[in-house]
């Protein structure tokens, strides 16, 4: 039984169309048709094509923030090197899977510089990781998995790195990211770690 909702369709849609033939050229003609259902009916969930560029945006904000791929409480002092390492690569195998994640956040960023919602949603997910970091590397601190030293550099640094790795894979580029964020981790974090 299929309990996915025309609502959720209709999103999952949108962000591959809008992936594949951009915002301009993808229409709610296109979209109803191929969700199967009338405009009317397309125009019953969300009544233009901005509104679905918009929710599809807050979703995809909440899908890749940072909370999305780190929880604290599962840092342990025996586990936080091969958490941090584990969680980050997270982050760039779920975008390599996704082949319309680059696209579309590029066409996004592109929105940004015309509509400055969408830049300050960009730029409060990225800061939202460096909060996160600060965070997890204060707890990390506290639990004597590493010292308490420069947390704020530390965590902007690793917020440099997921977003320029990020970056780099949206424009295609076959860097060795695994080996990158897991040597990044080892020197910004825990290079002075408490034995």
């Amino acid at each position: 039984m299929n309990t996915t909702s025309t609502y959720t369709v209709i999103l999952e849609t949108g962000y591959r169309l809008f992936a594949e033939h951009g915002f301009e050229k993808t229409s709610m003609a296109m979209i109803a048709k191929e969700v199967g259902i009338s405009k009317p009916a397309l125009y019953y969930h969300f009544l233009s094509k901005e509104a679905i560029i918009d929710v599809l945006f807050e979703e995809i904000c909440k899908d890749i923030g940072f909370a999305s791929f780190f929880n604290v409480q599962d840092y342990s002092k025996d586990n936080f090197e091969e958490k941090l390492i584990f969680d980050g690569l997270s982050i760039i195998s779920k975008q390599k899977e996704d082949d319309n994640y680059s696209r579309i956040m590029n066409q996004y960023q592109a929105l940004g510089y015309r509509n400055p919602k969408y830049s300050r949603k960009l730029l409060d997910s990225l800061d939202g990781f460096t909060v996160g970091f600060v965070e997890l590397l204060r707890h990390g601190a506290s639990i004597g998995a590493m010292a308490d030293k420069d947390t704020l550099i530390k965590a902007q640094m690793l917020t440099m790195i997921i977003d320029s790795m990020d970056n780099f894979m949206s424009y295609g580029f076959e860097y060795g990211y695994e080996d990158i964020w897991t040597k990044a981790v080892k020197a910004i974090v825990l290079e002075d770690a408490v034995k």
